[in-house]
């Protein structure tokens, strides 16, 4: 959307948005999408909506039309059997709108730390790079970023590592998969202790096996921490059912597992 934003600076464009629905439909009120006169981003739901939508809006650009509402029924004629009804608003923007875009178009963004530069790390962060999150990747040794990283990634070297849990953003969500089990146990350590006082880090998940989590367990049971703190710690990672061990596949198993988060 960041780059539609800047192309709607040079040229006039159509904010389509959902502005209420009935019975099942693709997608909910709110949603929206910037239309040029070739081109789009974003998504109203696809289909034969999204083409009446596209064809309206580019009227619209052209001076056809002066309608800047539609109201589509789901049904046989425009060939989707969702059932229900969708009501949209078409709104002619320009640059002097941008201010007030940037506010409605971009996605709110839950913050996620990612403590770990590794290889599922990296294809982590790739995975998450189109979904709504902020992420603070941080790491205890140097140079092991890459050099490209997506927009709302920032890199962070830490020593200690977990050291950084304590300014965490409130709400943060945790991942931990650094190079080392002790650095894995430090984190986990500081972030229970967080818990313990603050109660604001809704999700905190550890990379590894059942065996890795049984040892860490009783760790952090000689720790002092109870049987309900510890049972805060989601180890393995990742949406049961996917058993693949390539990062990428990983990746796209901790990613949805995140999103359920929200």
């Amino acid at each position: 959307m960041e780059l539609a934003l800047d192309r709607l600076a040079h040229e006039p464009g159509v904010r389509v948005c959902v502005t209420a629905t009935q019975g099942s439909v693709p997608r909910g009120p709110g949603t929206q999408m910037l239309v040029f006169g070739r081109g789009e981003e974003g998504t109203i739901g696809g289909g034969h909506l999204e083409f009446q939508a596209l064809a309206h809006a580019r009227h619209l650009l052209a001076g056809q039309t002066t309608q800047t509402t539609l109201r589509q029924v789901l049904g046989p004629s425009l060939g989707q059997c969702c059932g229900g009804a969708v009501e949209l608003a078409f709104e002619a923007v320009s640059a002097a709108d941008l201010p007030r875009l940037r506010q409605l178009l971009m996605p709110r963004r839950t913050p996620l730390a990612l403590f770990g530069g590794g290889h599922v790390g990296k294809a982590l962060v790739r995975a998450l790079a189109p979904l709504p999150f902020t992420v603070r990747w941080i790491d205890s040794r140097d140079e092991i970023f890459p050099d490209d990283v997506p927009d709302g990634v920032a890199c962070e070297h830490s020593s200690p590592v977990q050291a950084a849990v304590a300014d965490l953003v409130p709400g943060s969500r945790v991942l931990i998969m650094s190079f080392s089990h002790a650095e894995d146990l430090d984190i986990v350590v500081a972030c229970l202790k967080r818990q313990r006082v603050q109660g604001d880090l809704p999700f905190v998940g550890l990379i590894g096996s059942q065996t890795k989590w049984a040892t860490f367990r009783h760790r952090l049971e000689d720790r002092g921490f109870s049987a309900e703190e510890i049972g805060h710690i989601t180890c393995p990672i990742g949406i049961p059912g996917i058993t693949g061990k390539e990062p990428e596949v990983i990746a796209v198993a901790v990613a949805a597992q995140l999103l359920q988060t929200l």
